[in-house]
């Protein structure tokens, strides 16, 4: 089965990892899970999610559960045989296989990424799991998605996400789009989302595909 490592940072924006973890379970994706200390803070601010870490990846499954039955039926065309699982790991258990480049996770997800997380993998400095496990997957030639959610950017954000860019990472800012009228907050939500499985070469339909004529 196919796996995917999602960490989640201190930035806003909590709501679009959630929902992207949610998607790729329900494909039959099995998911890493990282949680910075800041990322949870965000998970209680923004979703009311007040977890620890032993019991992370049973809220967070039944947390996407709650928002499914909540939303309106998707018309999709991906059907996965069974759910993917979700599986903690500390974000400082450096003892992880994710922190070594033998690991067979070769997709890895920051999202959202705090500008203090994009830096420190930009330049090479791996203070957590969540670095090294990035550090690896840029090393191995996998495919890392970083969702910053920040504005205004400064030079050095600025710079480090090119010197990310140019070492093959994809910067993909929380940046939802209009042209699909978007009518609440779950449709930007899904928007961003949907983005980030067209990079894992994930079909979807998350969100309107742009037409010349009409939607």
């Amino acid at each position: 089965m196919a796996t995917c490592i999602v960490a989640l940072t201190g930035a806003s924006g909590a709501a679009y990892g959630i929902r992207l973890i949610e998607e790729l379970v329900r494909r039959g994706i099995d998911v890493e899970l990282i949680i910075s200390p800041s990322g949870f803070l965000i998970l209680k601010e923004e979703l009311g999610l007040d977890i620890k870490d032993k019991d992370a990846a049973r809220a967070v499954k039944n947390h996407i559960r709650e928002s499914a039955k909540r939303r309106p039926s998707l018309k999709t065309k991906e059907k996965a045989p069974e759910e993917g699982a979700i599986r903690f790991t500390p974000h400082d258990d450096l003892y992880s296989p994710l922190a070594s480049g033998s690991s067979i996770s070769r997709n890895m997800v920051i999202c959202p990424s705090s500008m203090g997380t994009l830096g420190r993998i930009a330049s090479g400095s791996s203070t957590n799991l969540i670095e090294r496990a990035a550090d690896c997957v840029l090393k191995e030639k996998g495919t890392l998605v970083l969702v910053p959610r920040e504005t205004p950017l400064n030079a050095i954000h600025l710079e480090n996400m090119l010197t990310l860019s140019r070492a093959g990472a994809v910067i993909l800012p929380a940046m939802p789009a209009f042209y699909n009228r978007p009518e609440t907050i779950e449709d930007m939500v899904s928007f961003v989302a949907g983005k980030v499985l067209d990079i894992l070469r994930i079909e979807n339909s998350l969100y309107k595909r742009w037409k010349k004529q009409g939607f």
